[in-house]
């Protein structure tokens, strides 16, 4: 992985990925006490930032291999991602998805025409899964973010962060990003490296998944025990860390952060009143851990990644009853 990859992919990506707007609130920036910037992912394609991965793997497939058709697995967003990509080139999808995957994250992938395939969490492995049918089949797997063209395209959302902390006079800033399985923290990592190498990245993850925090503590990749389908937060409860990203993550990133559920409801709640957007839970850690955990942070600014958007009517009411 270099920036040079990065660079490519956002090359690939114009004309077919939005540069997603960075937002302010003065009201968040007095719950916070310092200014808070809000890289809107939850308004890209798809409704999260896996469109660019998504885009960033197929638009660099060689075309016959494209033709033949992808997988991936994925609880919404990368198979949201992937699923329109392939739709765009007119490839073949088929998206492996845990049965209790959010049911608009299911619709939104059969609306780009991609194949669903369920899978049971608690027994199954998605993995093992992918790779028969990719060989049944003669599709090319795309993993979610154990890949490098996925990176690199995650991680022209660090280079429009560089772009737009310059444009907003940012000089220095922690970049607090919703890390699962790492691909978005690593992306934006190695773009702030080259592009605004005074900025930190601190990953963020839900309680009870902080294998990425309990990782770069301890210098080796550790595993969540617990049950996925626990928690809210289901775009971001990976098992732990990729064998790609947690060296990334390792060498660029500062300590990583934990917030409650309950954080993350209020922080979904109060993107809608002071934003104007719709956060999924996975896509709110990051702010959340800005709003409730000013303590552990440094400096007059914080960039924060609202990474998704595609939350259930149940749980947006639940967020909203905290206001």
């Amino acid at each position: 992985m270099n920036i040079e990859m990065i660079r490519a992919a956002a090359a690939r990506a114009a004309g077919h990925i939005r540069r997603t707007p960075l937002l302010h609130s003065p009201a968040l920036d007095a719950l916070a006490g310092r200014r808070v910037w809000a890289k809107a992912e939850c308004l890209q394609h798809t409704g999260s930032f896996k469109a660019r991965g998504g885009w960033s793997a197929l638009s660099a497939m060689e075309p016959a291999l494209r033709a033949r058709g992808v997988i991936a697995y994925s609880s919404g967003n990368h198979a949201q991602g992937v699923a329109r990509a392939a739709a765009s080139f007119g490839a073949p999808a088929v998206i492996v998805m845990p049965a209790d995957a959010p049911q608009a994250k299911v619709e939104g992938t059969r609306a780009y025409g991609a194949e669903v395939v369920f899978y049971d969490r608690a027994g199954e492995s998605r993995e093992e899964i992918g790779a028969a049918l990719a060989a049944e089949r003669g599709l090319t797997l795309v993993r979610p973010y154990d890949e490098p063209l996925v990176i690199a395209g995650q991680g022209t959302c660090g280079l429009e962060i560089a772009d737009q902390a310059r444009e907003a006079g940012i000089a220095r800033a922690e970049v607090l990003t919703c890390c699962g399985g790492g691909g978005l923290t690593a992306g934006i990592a190695l773009a702030l490296e080259a592009e605004r190498p005074g900025f930190r990245v601190r990953p963020v993850e839900p309680e009870n998944f902080d294998d990425t925090a309990r990782s770069l503590e301890s210098g080796a990749r550790q595993r969540n025990d617990a049950d996925p389908s626990g928690s809210i937060c289901d775009a971001i409860v990976t098992p732990m860390p990729g064998e790609l990203t947690f060296p990334i993550l390792t060498r660029l990133c500062g300590p990583g952060l934990v917030v409650t559920e309950a954080e993350v409801l209020r922080a979904m709640g109060l993107a809608l009143r002071h934003l104007k957007v719709v956060v999924e839970p996975g896509g709110a850690v990051a702010l959340a851990a800005s709003l409730f955990h000013g303590d552990a942070l440094e400096g007059g600014d914080v960039i924060v990644t609202l990474s998704g958007g595609n939350a259930d009517a149940h749980t947006l009411g639940r967020a909203l009853s905290t206001l």
